[in-house]
């Protein structure tokens, strides 16, 4: 049975960032030494999902040939299917080149060209010249660039004595009068609560793809940082857009990432054609990502699939050298070789879209501080990476922008939380500041009466529906199907009990709230996808295939109330490039 409630311990500093990712460790180093900083991730920091970035990270360096930050901008609105907010767009190409060479100054160990510069390779959707062509503008460490990336973070963390809190699990977010002043996380290692008092807080959680069961995302991915400020009355943005990456391994979800392409990597249907050309003539294997995951849906739906249930293509990697190969792309092909048994030297390797990355979240400005309307933001707390919408990604984002985003907006949201400590004041905590946490806690820890449902049971449902019904093609019909789904997935939650109810590394405990994060993601996704009567980048609808700029050239926002959802529009930032159609 569980052991007695224990008050919670206190404690208090000056600003809390939430995850220890890129992202959140970026932020981190901007404050060290000017504020009492606290780090709190759910994980051991090297293990989170910014180690799984394996490509590279855009900027338009020029070390290879001729680039410009323009250049790289246009891509990013581009690719973003004109829904990304320019201006953000343009901070990010702009301030990509710094946050790359503060990387290196360091110690980053980015693969070097034989002069001794950072090297570089083609990526999907960013070209020269907007749009001639392919262009060398991904900066890389082999295929392992967010782990280098996060190691040389938690490094820069260690060496300036920051205070991480591991293995904590945050369960609320703390408001006063319309202030943030700290969170409530649960110690993992002693079924602790503990009560974080701040004058900031920083989000930088990551993302949610685990609502579907075809995915690249890490077990921790449950929209935890997402979730919790929404039931707390910030509003969420653009959730329906859900980006599908063309190259997961077939039914397990594992990314080989677009750094196989990059070298030369190649598509291949049933009948040995590489048909990415026929469809995108100028970039061909090279397109989008969510133009590829089409590409690939498409030849499926016409037959030209493969694999058990023929819902899969081929990656080919035989005519790329062996040497290059473990030279540029080392865990792309060991993953080949241990996931599918195939030697990449020898065979194809075969894949399937997967679940990859969320466009939407939490609503910010340019400086992550977090919105909660169109121009109105919450005091004191900032969010970054792929739990915030900056929009800076739009309907779709391009490979390499993710970690590009962790550095800029996870810079620029510490820089600006550092001169917002110089004159906050710390706001009180409210009254029974961990009541609500305890309160989630101690129902799942206590045996309920009457009849009871599984997490797994719940979960794998969740996670089938949402794949079948909101992944790559979507429509009016399975969406509403998904949302009578998740009505009675809702109900069954209420009822939910748990085999463990000692306090000591839970898990079972963990799992059971992470569902609940899961479900609220979950509805917003559907939801708004369901409103959004059009297509649009990720956000493909068979129903509505054309995108309509005249109705839809806006960002949603949804909000919890008492009464249900509630939506509305946000205008999209438009600076330089007026939208035009999507060519590659």
């Amino acid at each position: 049975m569980a052991s007695a409630v224990r008050p919670s311990t206190y404690h208090k500093h000056d600003v809390v960032i939430i995850g220890a990712g890129g992202a959140g460790l970026m932020a981190a180093v901007q404050l060290a030494g000017i504020a009492d900083v606290a780090v709190i991730s759910k994980l051991y920091p090297s293990r989170s999902h910014t180690g799984a970035a394996q490509g590279g990270i855009c900027a338009a360096l020029g070390n290879s040939e001729e680039d410009h930050w323009e250049w790289h901008m246009f891509d990013t609105v581009k690719g973003g299917d004109y829904l990304t907010d320019q201006d953000a767009a343009e901070v990010l190409a702009r301030e990509a080149i710094d946050a790359i060479i503060e990387l290196e100054h360091m110690g980053l160990p980015f693969s070097r060209t034989p002069d001794g510069k950072i090297a570089q390779r083609r990526f999907g959707g960013h070209t020269r010249n907007f749009g001639e062509g392919p262009v060398m503008r991904s900066c890389y460490a082999a295929d392992r660039t967010g782990h280098m990336i996060l190691q040389t973070l938690y490094q820069q963390g260690i060496k300036h004595n920051l205070n991480f809190f591991d293995e904590f699990q945050m369960l609320d977010l703390l408001i006063n009068d319309g202030q943030v002043c700290g969170v409530v996380a649960l110690q993992i290692r002693t079924g602790e609560l503990h009560i974080f008092h701040s004058k900031a807080v920083i989000f930088a959680t990551g993302g949610f793809g685990r609502c579907f069961s075809v995915t690249s995302n890490a077990l921790a991915l449950t929209g935890d940082g997402v979730a919790i400020p929404w039931r707390r009355g910030v509003p969420l943005e653009d959730m329906e857009m859900f980006q599908f990456h063309p190259t997961g391994i077939y039914k397990l979800g594992v990314l080989l990432s677009e750094a196989a392409r990059g070298e030369g990597g190649i598509v291949i249907n049933s009948e040995g054609e590489a048909f990415a050309k026929r469809y995108a003539p100028t970039l061909a294997d090279l397109a989008p990502r969510d133009m590829m995951s089409r590409f690939i849906y498409q030849e499926v739906k016409e037959g030209r699939g493969v694999g058990s249930g023929k819902d899969g293509v081929y990656l080919d990697l035989r005519h790329i050298p062996y040497e290059v190969q473990e030279a540029k792309l080392p865990d792309i092909t060991e993953f080949i070789r241990v996931y599918l048994g195939v030697d990449p030297t020898k065979e194809m390797a075969l894949i399937q879209p997967t679940a990859h990355y969320a466009m939407g979240g939490i609503p910010t400005d340019l400086d992550g501080r977090v919105l909660l309307n169109n121009t109105e933001v919450m005091p004191g707390f900032y969010a970054a990476g792929e739990c915030a919408c900056v929009s800076v990604h739009g309907a779709n984002r391009l490979g390499t922008n993710s970690l590009v985003d962790l550095v800029v907006f996870g810079r620029r949201a510490g820089r600006h939380a550092a001169e917002f400590l110089r004159t906050a004041e710390l706001a009180p905590l409210p009254p029974n500041a961990d009541a609500f946490a305890r309160d989630q806690v101690e129902r799942l820890l206590s045996k309920g009466s009457g009849p009871t449902e599984k997490v797994g049971a719940i979960r794998e449902t969740l996670q089938f529906e949402m794949f079948d019904k909101t992944g790559v093609v979507r429509n009016e019909r399975g969406m509403r199907e998904m949302l009578a789904i998740l009505d009675d997935l809702k109900l069954r939650y209420q009822r939910v009990a748990i085999d463990d109810h000692t306090r000591t590394f839970n898990t079972d405990l963990l799992e059971a709230l992470e569902l609940g994060y899961l479900l609220d993601i979950s509805e917003c996704i559907v939801a708004g996808a369901l409103g959004r009567t059009e297509s649009r980048g990720a956000h493909y609808r068979d129903d509505y295939p054309d995108r309509d700029d005249q109705n839809w050239l806006n960002h949603t926002m949804v909000w919890k109330t008492s009464g249900g959802l509630r939506f509305d529009k946000k205008p999209v930032t438009i600076t330089k490039f007026q939208p035009k159609e999507r060519k590659y």
